[in-house]
């Protein structure tokens, strides 16, 4: 169904002839005259239209353009991680951090807490670069300074190498 606007007069079976008061982002506020103010999910395929109005609004998004837009914005951020999976032998294990001075006490971190660290910064390494890559400002020659800083930082990683279940996951430094 095509997106209403607010003013379009419907009829609903159940409710009778109503008003379309607000444009919500899943649903639409509609003044029935035997149901009141009713909300109404725009999946609903009960709603038929009457009389759309004449100056219909020209800038409200659909909820489907809403919906391709925040997809967009959050695959562009990389909000949408991939599941990384910890190795099993590592599953359920404890990281102890025992001091030299053994007068002071051990700090014992879960390992599945540390890994979600691990793959959190090396996400947040991969927007990095993303923006570096297409930062307008930056010249090529600058573009690859900074790379080149992220390849060291992910060569200093690879140490966490061992925590990863699957070697596609693994930090890669410059390789020789």
């Amino acid at each position: 169904m095509e997106e209403l606007a607010v003013g379009t007069r419907v009829e609903h079976p159940r409710y009778g002839e109503g008003i379309v008061s607000k444009n919500k982002i899943t649903a639409y506020e509609i003044f029935f005259e035997r149901g009141g103010k009713m909300e109404i999910t725009k999946r609903n395929e009960d709603l038929e239209v009457i009389d759309t109005p004449a100056d219909k609004p020209k800038n409200s998004l659909t909820l489907a353009e809403i919906e391709k837009v925040l997809r967009f914005v959050l695959e562009e951020q990389s909000a949408l991680q991939e599941i990384v999976p910890l190795g099993e032998k590592w599953t359920g294990g404890n990281m102890l951090l025992q001091p030299a001075n053994l007068s002071l006490k051990p700090k014992e971190i879960p390992i599945e807490s540390f890994f979600h660290k691990i793959v959190m910064l090396r996400d947040r390494l991969r927007v990095l670069e993303q923006n570096i890559n297409s930062h307008p400002g930056l010249s090529d020659e600058e573009k690859v300074n900074m790379q080149q800083y992220i390849t060291r930082i992910y060569g200093s990683l690879t140490t966490f190498n061992i925590l990863f279940a699957d070697k596609e996951h693994y930090f890669v430094g410059a390789k020789s």
